[in-house]
This record gives structure tokens, sequence and C-alpha cells, in this order.
């Protein structure tokens, strides 16, 4: 068909409008959850966010900002930059596949497609292309200001440019295409490293165009350059730059005593005259071999392309081997020279971008994560270093800790050495870098290609664990696992359950949005037949469900026909013989190379902060080829029933449109955030339950960035100071806390760079007098001669904090005296430290406490304080010294043991934080007038009070019922206060402002239930209660019909979720209900037995545990005169251990004294 280019072009572009209406439709109008604010804020003010940053996403998305009319319309303008990138992918996408089906469809390039052939081609170009617009994973990424959407493109983009220069690969000048494919990886660096993965695929379409009798042996051969050439951009090009260019600036700064930068901007000249150079003798008209081999080989060194990894005795080997290559390999021609140089220069000129992180970190941003101002710096920001390294080949298992001498000290292997610039004493000392060295140490247990790995000081191990003997079978954590078990966690855990549940996720079904942990209630896939997802997939009777699991609009259910259908793809690809393997192998690398192989290198632990989906979206775009090829096939299958060409390809397109739109309409509703700004929300409703120019601790990725995205972005609150309490623990964000920024004050901090820079900075040890005399006792010292092995002045029961941190301070007596090993490191030497607080100067008033003399801070339990710690300690002293006068707050979000204790006598909520109190805080630790000022008044609520039937995630979800929870604390003391009218108000918002059909409701519901009963509001009570009572009930009885396999697999759920919510039932009522009690006793009974029956005997046993002692309270409460409701009461203990004495005698044990 003479007309196939235009009708391709045209279609192409009619798909990409298809996909960029649907993207623009549904994108988030302001910032999402997780990393989207700090990235929208990175491009609005081109600042540096976390390593190993985005340079060209910020530089794209900086343009896109420009757009918006003003600051609230930055997010969306950086989403709509995602939506279009996403819709670019969809386009490139489309034109893959119609030029591989083309390809296979005709004998012979030159050929000409019939009208029908036309027809196949572009249904399924259009077909494979809409599949992937609708898939679940890549559907998200498109609708947020994230990178994996452009990084997606740029996939997309080398991919199909390979395919443009396999159609021009005969033609002159066809490099150009290879130039431009290496530009676009180099810009790629600067987004996402995902990009790199797409070469295999490139290089076999280079070798199957190149090569006229392709064989397995040229094909493996093709593949190992492959590798070669990822180990060279990801482990030469990118650590390179930094490594070389690190050398040259500690020549010309250390050694020749020059300015900081002036050998990295030497470096720069060398590697471009080396580029130059080789290019000109390549090109001249006066070409000179030797001096391009010597500029080629003089590029390769100066990239670090011959200095992979640390190894000196590896780097003689690559240079070795590199010269012989460059200067002895008959096979190195001036153009293969000139094609290499050039790309390595585009590469370079793309990596250019990260001349951005420098410059900008220079400047002292605001957002400024980890200070990446000079080579070496920006060398660990590249290399992500703060994040540890995962073993691959070989390495640790959870086993494995220090190997330790026979003395107990600890065995190193070798030393890793890193440079940073001095902490100069005055600005006219020279500029000099000083060489800090890290031991490496030797590990017990490894093993070759560890799967099952962690840390105990890993805060997630027991969780780990948890997994590796469930995944892996290992029942000994000091033991290291076999090589079979180690296997058996990869195939299970890490292929299957993250990567093929994900996988057909997009092409078969997901049976809701929740994150998965291996139960058969929470993410896993299915396909919507009931047959296969009950007896086949083991996922409980699919009639009659629990409403939580059914009526989740992450429930989407596509009956395998995408799967289908690419399975039929790949079939029509190899029944094409030489030619369709050929292209087979193309696509199953780029399948393979974005999805299996990625997990490999990620090695995942168990149970990911989050689902990790969006890593794979380039897999699932390589399974979408052949979802397109299917068409193709079914309409060669058609053709032998209906001999019309042009009628079998039109029907078979026809058919199979219906699978993208049948994706659609499942997929939209819980793929469609317009109108949805909790993120944005969440961050402004934290910063506006704190005070005036406040300090606000947080942790966490989602009370973190959402708050810096309305500071940075849209200028909301810039007085407080957000004070990340993990980024504490470096020297770098405590450099940018001592500075103002917008209408923030410095932080109170008076430690001296040098001070809280150095080694004895980063720790203290806490040691108590009572530790040191119980080891002197311990080795028969008299207590007389105490005083001979450590400080007794020093060593106290109860010791200033303000006298402890000038010691810290200033170095003053800081390391007192005692017959521990301590070293260099300070001491703190008491466990219970006091503030003198003037009481007079103090407006106890707005703090909500009662007045003291004098603040006790417990540091009870720790051996050491840290670096974050210690200035934790050191705002408390200066805030104190300043008559607590800026507000100190901590996230309610944050975890406990982050809130040096203070929580226990000195936390007074404010809304989605806690002020930190001199005093005992009034009302049990909340602040009545501020918490229900800002709560009510204040808080913002996602877009729901637009409209209450926004779709709301998982993470939305859990924000919401977080606010819910910190609204029942307030209503309830409320209501201990005699405010009825306030709780009454308060109440009535938070239920009509978060409904149950935004997020169901579950103790949080029951718990306002309860608050209106206690102020009279039975009818709304009742409400309340008979809509979870019912959902309750409907998951219960679906439950009760699993098998008791799977009943163990959903403990969590049927105790946590269920149970634990229908017993709060219970106890209301016996309160305020008392025939619905007894119903709904009598009925907890019931379902007791049932597990007993289904051999679930902790579920029966926490039954009556919880009647038992719910009765034995009511018991004792009734007034001596009620002795109906005794009388009530004792039945239903008599009937409990009735129960316990049939099922479970041990319970029983446990309650050997019945009222009589």
């Amino acid at each position: 068909m003479s007309k196939y280019k235009l009708i391709n072009n045209i279609s192409g572009w009619a798909v990409f409008a298809v996909a960029a209406t649907v993207y623009l439709l549904t994108i988030e109008p302001t910032a999402s959850f997780w990393d989207c604010g700090e990235f929208i804020t990175s491009a609005y003010k081109l600042e540096v966010g976390h390593p190993p940053g985005a340079p060209f996403f910020m530089l794209v998305g900086n343009f896109f900002t420009q757009l918006a009319r003003d600051t609230s319309q930055v997010a969306m303008m950086v989403n709509i930059m995602s939506a279009l990138m996403s819709a670019f992918t969809i386009l490139f996408l489309f034109w893959t596949i119609t030029h591989l089906t083309r390809k296979l469809l005709l004998k012979k390039s030159d050929d000409v497609l019939t009208v029908g052939q036309t027809i196949a081609v572009i249904g399924s170009g259009v077909v494979g292309a809409l599949v992937y617009t609708f898939s679940d994973t890549f559907w998200f990424s498109a609708v947020e200001g994230e990178v994996y959407a452009f990084s997606s493109m740029l996939t997309a983009l080398v991919f199909w440019l390979i395919l443009k220069w396999e159609d021009n690969a005969d033609k002159p000048h066809s490099d150009k295409w290879l130039v431009l494919i290496a530009y676009v990886m180099g810009l790629s660096i600067g987004v996402h490293l995902l990009n790199l993965l797409c070469i295999p695929a490139i290089v076999m379409v280079y070798y199957f165009k190149k090569t006229e009798n392709a064989n397995w042996k040229g094909a493996l051969k093709a593949l190992l350059v492959s590798f070669v050439l990822i180990i060279i951009v990801m482990w030469g090009v990118i650590p390179g730059f930094t490594k070389v260019g690190g050398w040259f600036e500690l020549l010309f700064v250390n050694t020749l005593g020059l300015p900081y930068n002036s050998g990295v901007l030497f470096y720069l000249l060398v590697l471009v005259a080396s580029i130059v150079m080789g290019l000109y003798h390549t090109i001249s008209s006066k070409k000179n071999e030797n001096r391009a081999r010597t500029a080629f080989f003089m590029t390769l060194a100066l990239t670090g392309v011959l200095f992979i990894s640390g190894s000196t005795w590896l780097w003689i080997v690559l240079i070795a081997a590199g010269a012989y290559f460059v200067f002895k390999s008959k096979k190195i021609s001036m153009r293969f020279i000139n094609l290499s140089v050039s790309c390595i220069m585009v590469i370079l000129v793309g990596f250019s971008a990260y001349a951005l992180i420098p410059i900008r970190s220079s400047a002292n941003p605001p957002l400024d994560l980890n200070s990446p101002e000079d080579i070496f710096s920006l060398g660990s920001y590249l290399n992500r270093e703060q994040y540890g390294q995962t073993p691959l080949i070989h390495g640790t298992t959870y086993a494995s800790k220090i190997a330790r001498n026979a003395d107990g000290t600890a065995i190193t292997d070798g030393e890793r050495i890193s440079y940073k610039q001095v902490v100069k004493a005055s600005p006219d000392e020279k500029d000099r870098y000083e060489k800090v060295i890290s031991p490496n140490y030797k590990y017990t247990n490894t093993m070759l290609f560890p799967r099952m790995h962690s840390n105990p000081n890993n805060p997630s191990f027991q969780n780990h664990i948890i997994g590796y003997e469930r995944w892996g079978g290992v029942n000994d954590r000091n033991t290291k696992p076999t090589f079979f078990q180690n296997l058996k966690y990869m195939f299970g855990y890490q292929f299957n359950y993250m990567y093929w549940r994900y996988f057909f996720w997009n092409f078969s079904g997901r049976q809701n949005d929740i994150q998965g942990d291996g139960g058969i209630t929470a993410g896993n896939w299915i396909t919507g037949i009931s047959f296969i997802d009950e007896h086949v997939l083991g996922l409980g009777p699919q009639d009659e469900m629990a409403p939580d699991i059914v009526n989740n609009k992450g429930r989407n259910k596509y009956y395998m026909l995408p799967l289908i259908l690419g399975i039929i793809g790949i079939l029509y690809q190899l029944r094409l013989k030489e030619r369709g393997l050929q292209s087979f192998i193309v696509v199953f690398l780029l399948f393979f190379m974005t999805g299996l192989a990625i997990i490999l290198y990620l090695n995942q632990t168990f149970m990911e902060p989050r689902e990790r989906d969006y890593a794979y979206a380039g897999s699932f775009y390589a399974f979408s080829i052949w979802v397109g090829m299917g068409v193709a096939g079914i309409a060669l299958f058609l053709r032998k029933y209906i001999k019309n060409t042009k009628a079998a390809t039109a029907l078979a397109s026809a058919a199979c449109l219906f699978v993208p739109v049948q994706m659609a309409s499942e997929n939209w509703d819980d793929h469609d955030r317009s109108g949805r700004t909790l993120a944005r929300d969440t961050g402004m409703n934290y910063l506006s339950s704190v005070g005036e120019n406040a300090i606000l601790f947080t942790n966490g990725d989602n009370d973190t960035y959402p708050l810096w995205y309305v500071q940075e972005t849209e200028g909301f609150r810039t007085d407080v100071r957000v004070t990340n309490l993990s980024f504490l623990q470096t020297e770098w964000y405590i450099d940018q806390l001592v500075r103002p920024a917008y209408e923030s004050e410095p932080l109170p901090i008076k430690w001296s760079r040098p001070r809280y820079s150095g080694d004895e900075g980063s720790a203290a040890f806490v040691i108590t007098k009572k530790e040191i005399e119980s080891v002197l006792s311990q080795s028969q010292i008299p207590a007389i001669s105490y005083n001979n092995y450590y400080d007794t002045n020093a060593y106290r029961d109860t010791i200033s904090l303000k006298q402890t941190m000038e010691n810290l301070r200033t170095g003053v007596n800081s390391k007192p005296s005692n017959p521990f090993n301590t070293g260099d490191t300070q001491v703190i030497p008491g466990n219970r430290l006091y503030l003198d607080v003037d009481s007079s100067a103090v407006n106890w008033d707005a703090l909500a406490a009662k007045p003291t003399d004098r603040m006790i801070i417990s540091l009870e339990g720790k051996q050491a304080v840290y670096r974050h710690e210690l200035m934790m300690l050191e705002l408390l002293t200066n805030i104190n010294d300043d008559n607590w006068e800026r507000p100190l707050h901590f996230a309610t979000t944050i975890t406990p043991s982050l809130y040096m204790n203070l929580q226990e006598n000195n936390f007074s909520l404010n809304g989605l934080t806690y002020q930190v109190v001199p005093g005992s805080p009034l009302n049990n630790g909340v602040n009545l007038e501020a918490a229900y000022d800002n709560m009510v008044n204040k808080f913002r609520w996602g877009g729901l009070e637009n409209n209450p039937d926004i779709y709301m995630d998982q993470t939305s979800r859990r924000m919401l019922s977080t606010f819910r929870l910190y609204f029942t604390q307030l209503i309830d003391e409320l209501i201990n206060a005699g405010e009825n009218e306030k709780a009454l108000t308060a109440l009535d918002k938070v239920t009509s402002m978060i409904p149950d059909s935004a997020v169901s409701y579950g103790t949080d519901g029951l718990l306002f239930a309860r608050a209106y009963y206690r102020i009279g509001e039975q009818e709304k009570a009742e409400a309340l209660i008979t809509d979870i009572h019912n959902r309750i009930n409907a998951n219960l009885n679906w439950f009760e019909r699993l098998k008791s396999i799977q009943i163990a697999n959903t403990m969590s759920d049927i105790i946590y979720n269920n149970i634990s919510p229908l017993m709060l039932v219970k106890n209301i009522y016996q309160q305020y209900d008392k025939e619905k009690y007894m119903l709904l006793t009598d009925d907890l009974f019931k379902r007791a037995q049932a597990f007993y029956m289904k051999g679930i005997p902790y579920v029966g046993d926490t039954i009556l545990r919880e009647i038992t002692d719910s009765s034995v309270r009511g018991y004792y409460s009734a007034s001596a005169d009620d002795t109906t409701r005794q009388a009530e009461e004792e039945g239903i203990m008599q009937r409990a251990m009735e129960m316990m004495e049939q099922f479970n005698p041990r319970l029983l044990e446990q309650y050997n004294s019945v009222p009589q």
C-alpha cells in the first residue's frame, strides 16, 4: 500500500492524542505522595534532591513550571509533563509495533504491504499501544511528577531509534542514528539509569542487520558485547568521570596549592582536547591513524572506562587490554574510532546535565541533599553511597556479622578512602582536601549469590527474617541459608511475588490496591474468572466476597485477555522461523533486561516500603509489543476461515480493540486522580499544626516531602523549619540548618562546624554512675577507691543538660574518666538530665502545660547518642534558654524511638504534631485550643470536601486514617473537659470530610460512634456502628468459608481489621445498648467456635479472651444493686469458661477465679 507511511504516522499521532487526553484528564492537580513533592520542588527551583539526582528531569521540568500561572499550578505543570512524556511513550510504542509487525509480514524489506496487511499492522499497533496506555503500572506513573514517565519515554525513544537505524542502515551517514541513540542515553542518565538496559536489544538489532548469516555463536558474542557496553557506561563512565576528575583535583589543590575546582577544570580541558583530537584525526583530509588511536585511548582512560572498580590489578589488566585493543587490533578502523569517540562525546554532553547539581548546591539552596559541591561529594552523590551496597555476586547474608579476632577486635579487609574539603579555621587558609579513611570489615556467613540479606541494625530486620523463614524456608537466623534456600527465596519471592505478580496485574487483573503481604486478601493478581481465582490461585470463594475486597476500586478484571493476546503474539513471532526468531530475541531481551534482570540486580529484601511495580514498566512495555503482534496472529488464524484478507484483518483488529477498552473501563476509577490534593493538603496540615517560627522534626518520606513541596513551591508557612531526623545525622545537613531559610531563623545550634562535623561530634557514649560502680564492685574494688577509676564529680544520678552540652560543644571535660574503653569518643556522664526552667518567663497558657521549675530528659536504655540526638539535646538546651519562645514539634507519624523519651511527660498534641513542653501537658497531652483550631478550622481534606467519591489509594487512606486518629484524641478530651458543643462540631467535621465511602471505617469510626453516644447523639452513633458492624460481619462470613491454611495466612487481616473492631462494637454496646450487647456476644461465641472447628485456635482464643476480660470489667463496674447486669456478665463468663475448657484448657488456667 503506497500510503502506508502516511497512515502509520497519522495513526500513531491519533493514538498519542488518545493517550495524552486520558492522562491529562486523570492527572493529579498537585503533588503526589512519596518522592513526587521533592522532584517537583527540585524542578521548580532547581534545588538538589536525593541521590543520584535527576538533573535533566529538573531542567525539562523547570521549563514546564515556567508555564504555570501561579505557584499553585507548578505541580500540575510537572504532572502535565509526565502525561505528555507518557503519551510520547505510547507514540513510540505504536511505531515500534508497526515496524516489527511489518517486518514479520513482508518477506523482503522493499515489498509493499497490501491493504489487508496494512490493516493488520495498524491494528496491531493500535491495540498494543492502547493496552499499554491503560495498563495499571504505566498509567499510575503517567499522572504524577516522578522520573519514571520521563524514563519510559526515553526508553521507548532509543528502542524506536535503533529501528529507524535498521531502516536506514545501508544508506550513507546511517551512523548518525547510533550517535543520536548515544546522546539520548547520555541524557537519560540525568533521569534514570533504566534506559541503559535497552543496550542488549539495541546491539542485537545491530547484529542481525549487519550479519547476513546470523547464528547462535555470533548472537552470543553480540550479547556479550552488549553487557560490556552496559558495564562501560554504568561502572565506567558514570563513576569514572568523578574518579579521574578527583585525581586531577587532588594534584592541583593538595600538591600544587591551587584553588578548589582548578584540577577539575583542567581535567575537563584535557578530556575535551582528547575528544577533539580523536575526531579531528578521523575526519581530517590528512588522517593520522596513530594520533587518532592515541586520542581514543586517552579518551577511554580519561572517562574512567579503564579504571572500573577500585582494584589496582584490574586497572592494570584493563589498561593493557585497552592498549592492545586500540593499538594492535586490526578490527579498529578509523570509522570505528570516529563512531566510538562521537558516541562517548555525546554521552558526556548528555551526562553534562549533572553539572547542574554542584552548581546549584554551591548556591546553598534550602533543599540541598548531600550538598554535592565538589568532585568528591558529587562522586559520592552519583554512586548513592549513603544507601550502602547490596550484595550481588558474593556477599553477606542475614546471618552475617563482623568477623573478629580472638581478642574481639574487628577484622578488616582493606579500607575505603574518600576526600572532603578541610574545615578551615580562618578564610585565609589554603584550599585543601583531607583524606577520610573508612575500614572495610570482613564478615562471617558470606556466600555466593546471596539473595537473603539484611543487617541487625536495620529497623526492618525482624520483618526480613520473617520473610526469609516464610519464602526461603530458613529456620535459624544465626546460620546462613543453603544455596537451595537461597534459590527458593529468589524464585518464590523475588521473581514470582515481586515481578510476575506485577506482570499479571497488568495483563490479567488485580485483586485490590492494598500492598501485598503474601496473604490472600492483599495485592494479589487475579483473572476475573471465578474458578481460576478460587481453585488455581487459591484466593478463596469468589461469590459473596468480603466487602473490603470486592468494593476496593483497585479490583480490576481483564479476564487474562491481554495476556492471551501477548502469548498469541509470541507464538506468531516464533512461527515465522528465522525472521520471527530474530524479532523474538530482540523483544525478549528488552523484556528480560527491564524486568527480571532488574530483580537480579536490586536483590530486594522482604517487604519493601511500598509496591515496586513502577521499576519494571519497561518490561511491560516490551510485552505490549507482543500483545500488539497478537492481533496479526489472530488475523492469520482468521484467514483460514475468511478468505477476504481485508475482512479477516479488520475483524481481528476490531475484536482485539475490545481488550484495551475493557482495561480502560476497569482501571479508570482507580487511576483517575483529578481533584485529589491530599499530598499537598497533608503538608499544609502538618505545617498548620505548629506555631510561628517553629522547628518541626520529621523522618519519613510522606511526612517530609509534602512539607518541602508546599514550602518551597507554594510558599506556605516558610517560617517553619522542617528538620528531617534521618538527615540530621549528617554534618552537611546541620550546615544548612544553621543558615536562615526564607522567614525561618537558623536553628539555635551553637556548636562550631569543626565540632559537629568531626568524629567527636558524631556520637557520645552514655555512661552512668550506677554502671561504673557495678563493674567496679564486680571487680572487688573498694568503694573508697572509686575515685581512682572514674571522675566522681562528673558522673551523677542526675546531671545538668546545659552543662553537659557546654562540655560537648567545647570539648572541655567532654571525656570524663571511666573504667571503660571509650577511646576518643565523648561521654555523657549520666542518663537522667535536667534543664532548669525560668517558670515566670514561660507562657504556660500557650503551651497548655503545668508550670514547672525543672524539666527531666531521660536517656534510659541508650548506650550512646548519635549526632542527630546530640543536636536535639542542643536544641532543647537553647530553646529552654530562650524560655520556650520558639516552638519545637515532632510529627505524630515518626517512629516513637526517635522521640528521645519526651513522649512520656512532655508532648502536647496540636494537630498532626506534638509540641515539646517543659511542664506536664494538660488534658492528657492535648492542647485543646490549638488542636481544635488547627484541626477543625485549618485542616484541608485532599479534595474530599468537593467530591467525596474521589479515589484515595492506600497511601492516601492511611494518611486520612491518621487524621481520624488524632481527631479521636481531640474529641475525647473535649468531652472530658465538658466542651460537648465543640466535640460535636469536630465529630461532624471529620465524619463529613472523611466519609466511609472514601476510607472505610474501622476502629476510628467506632471511636467516633462512642463519642457521639457520650454527648447524647445516639442516632448518629447507631448509624455509624450499624454500617461498620454489617460490613465486618460480611467480611467474617467470607473468612469463615476459607480453608484453614488460607485463614492462617490472613490472620492479621482477620484479627486487626475485623475481630478487634467487632470487639469494640461489643464494648460500646455493653455500655450503651444491653440488648445488642447480648446479641453480639452470642454471635461472637459462635464465631469463636467456628474458628476452633476450623483448626484456628488463635482467633478463637482472641475472641474468648476479650469477651471474658470485658465481662469481668462489666461485672465489677456494675453497681451493687444492678444484679441483672451482674448475672448477665457472670453468665457470659461462665459460657466463655466452658468453651475454653472444651477447646483450650490452658487458656482457662489463666482465669482460675470466677465471681459467684
